[in-house]
């Protein structure tokens, strides 16, 4: 073996062969440096470990005839009887029928929503005005579900209804109609009263990139005669162009991820047989074979399969974002 020369003007006690490390920089001297900042993200680590991790070992339930009185470790194993019986179940096509369609409108509608709402906002001078607008589209989304089904059922009330009333006044329909009751409208409902509660919440990410845009950028647009317009989508669009490619792959990855708290409410619990062939989704569906028919296997079985597309799908569109340049999660 060829010994490693000093190379010349450099003392032989300050010289370090190549691939040794220098003092202090090995992932245990650093984890001691930064003990305040591990021990501040050390509940996170605590509660991730207890609420997402340890609990993975029930998924091998998806393959067990599990049964409540003999226990987890005496119940017999099935193999994929229950994903079978999942794909050949009579709701499996209108499930995934629903879950995508929802899904999909909650994504092309409620995923813009936030980004236009910010690009306004970016342009309001008045301070006070801007503060209440913040303030008035922040609310809804530290609402609960539980309130905000009462307020969707009382506007949408056929008797004394505010959506009924202003709707016979302003003569567009020639008696009130009961919203809840006519399938075709619970998507456009389900979409619409949930970007209204997150919108403005959503946009705090986005007002907070475009807050890092330099300045300078929109002075040179304008000296140059950019108008407004031009500017938002040759600077701030471009400039916050990231922050929207990271929250569209999670929003990708989400997409089985059709609802469940807003449509259990809004159909009273499962129990509005009119809207639950356009309503069912896999959440919903796991929730109904698992805690009201205690069928845990089955819906075991039904949420790991939904779990594992989820991550396919994220899989999929950050592959693809990498590979056209864009960012991407990993």
């Amino acid at each position: 073996m060829k010994k490693e020369t000093i190379p010349s003007g450099v003392p032989a006690k300050a010289y370090k062969p190549l691939g040794t490390k220098a003092p202090g920089t090995g992932v245990w001297s650093r984890f001691a440096r930064q003990w305040d900042y591990q021990l501040m993200i050390l509940p996170s680590i605590i509660f991730i470990l207890i609420f997402s991790y340890i609990p993975m070992w029930g998924v091998l339930m998806a393959f067990k005839e599990y049964n409540l009185f003999e226990g987890f470790a005496a119940s017999p194993w099935v193999g994929t009887m229950h994903f079978r019986m999942f794909f050949e179940s009579p709701e499996f096509w209108s499930i995934v029928r629903n879950t995508f369609g929802i899904s999909l409108l909650k994504l092309l509608i409620g995923f813009p929503a936030p980004i236009i709402l910010a690009l306004m906002l970016n342009e309001v001078k008045n301070i006070v005005f801007k503060s209440i607008v913040q303030t008035v589209t922040y609310i809804p989304h530290f609402i609960s579900w539980v309130v905000v089904s009462g307020l969707v059922f009382s506007m949408l009330a056929v008797d004394n209804g505010a959506v009924n009333e202003v709707l016979v006044k302003m003569s567009l329909i020639d008696k009130p109609i009961n919203w809840l009751s006519i399938p075709e409208y619970f998507w456009g409902i389900l979409v619409s009263v949930g970007v209204w509660k997150e919108i403005g919440f959503g946009s705090i990410v986005y007002m907070a990139a475009i807050a890092g845009i330099d300045p300078a950028m929109y002075e040179a647009a304008s000296i140059d005669g950019a108008s407004k317009f031009k500017q938002i989508f040759k600077i701030t669009i471009p400039s916050i162009a990231p922050v929207i490619t990271i929250f569209l792959l999670l929003g990708v990855g989400n997409i089985l991820n059709a609802g469940f708290e807003d449509i259990l409410l809004l159909t009273k619990n499962l129990n509005n047989g009119i809207l639950m062939p356009y309503a069912q989704t896999v959440d919903t569906y796991v929730y109904q074979m698992g805690i009201l028919n205690q069928r845990y296997s089955y819906a075991t079985a039904a949420g790991l399969l939904k779990s594992v597309l989820s991550v396919l799908l994220l899989y999929v569109a950050n592959t693809i974002s990498r590979r056209f340049g864009k960012a991407s999660l990993w």
